[in-house]
């Protein structure tokens, strides 16, 4: 546990300076907004290009990666949509929980992988980025409308518009293509993903909002339990299936390990959801994972030696 505590604390460390200078107002509340913006945009989709653009799809076990990922990403859906017709819950309350339960924190995703296993894993992680983004954002959008009709075009606009998603696709069609990036582009393409980690971690100790911790503390606990800890669990089983390596299954489990995103307070509060409850969710599962992602990730290295 000692080695992924080295490689997960200064991650951390950026979060809560992020949290601390917001609330110490420095730099002002209109920085964090335009700083966030920058990244989601710009700077994190060329973290994204310059990866796919050089990912190994010809690796022999990305198939068996990418079935884990599917077959956890499926049952762990299926779970949730059974418990809604259990708990007869409303659009905007499942909305919440298949976010809080399915949707990670990007930025923590690839920093985490990025300390443990450097360019390489970075290479894979930007695949399941790539197959996993799209997804999940189709099963949000979907949960948060279950009690409207969800027209073709609604339910497109946000994936055809998803900066994240653009780039993936591009990195990947450069990649098949053959393209080299030359005269550069390559240089300037590496130069600009290498702000958005440390930016991004700033920003999300910037967005977490601990008031909302005293509300609907039930469900607050039950979601992140599910989330840091069932998920995980789904994720191992699903690569000890397919009999993934260790990299490959470490960065599958830490995929279902993180916690959810920052964007889904937007997407929750634009689709009329409960953003007080993804609030809080988003607040309590990343303080949470401060411990839950050490503890997983040593466990993961035991069961699979």
């Amino acid at each position: 546990m000692f080695d992924f505590l080295t490689a997960l604390w200064p991650l951390f460390a950026l979060i809560v300076a992020g949290a601390v200078m917001k609330a110490c107002r420095f730099p002002d509340d209109g920085f964090w907004a335009g700083a966030d913006s920058l990244n989601y945009r710009v700077l994190f989709p060329a973290l994204l290009f310059a990866n796919l653009s050089t990912a190994p799809f010809g690796d022999p076990a990305l198939p068996r990666l990418l079935a884990a990922v599917a077959l956890t990403l499926g049952v762990g859906t299926a779970g949730l949509w059974i418990a809604r017709r259990q708990q007869g819950w409303k659009a905007a309350r499942f909305g919440v929980w298949v976010q809080g339960c399915l949707r990670f924190n990007t930025y923590l995703g690839l920093a985490t992988v990025g300390s443990l296993y450097g360019q390489e894993g970075l290479r894979l992680a930007a695949v399941v980025l790539g197959v996993l983004v799209p997804l999940v954002n189709i099963l949000s959008v979907v949960a948060l409308s279950m009690d409207n009709s969800l027209s073709l075009r609604r339910l497109m606009r946000p994936l055809l518009t998803n900066p994240l998603i653009l780039a993936c696709l591009a990195g990947a069609l450069v990649n098949f293509s053959g393209i080299e990036l030359r005269f550069g582009a390559d240089r300037l393409v590496s130069l600009t993903a290498a702000a958005s980690l440390p930016l991004g971690l700033l920003c999300v100790g910037a967005a977490l909002r601990p008031r909302e911790l005293t509300h609907e503390l039930a469900p607050l606990c039950a979601n992140s339990a599910l989330r840091l800890l069932l998920f995980p669990t789904l994720a191992f089983l699903a690569a000890w299936l397919v009999h993934l390596p260790l990299m490959e299954c470490t960065i599958v489990v830490l995929f279902f390990a993180l916690p959810t995103a920052a964007t889904a307070y937007a997407l929750t509060r634009t689709m009329n959801g409960d953003s007080q409850l993804m609030a809080g969710l988003i607040t309590l599962q990343t303080l949470l994972s401060a411990a839950s992602l050490p503890l997983v990730l040593s466990l993961v290295g035991l069961l699979s030696t």
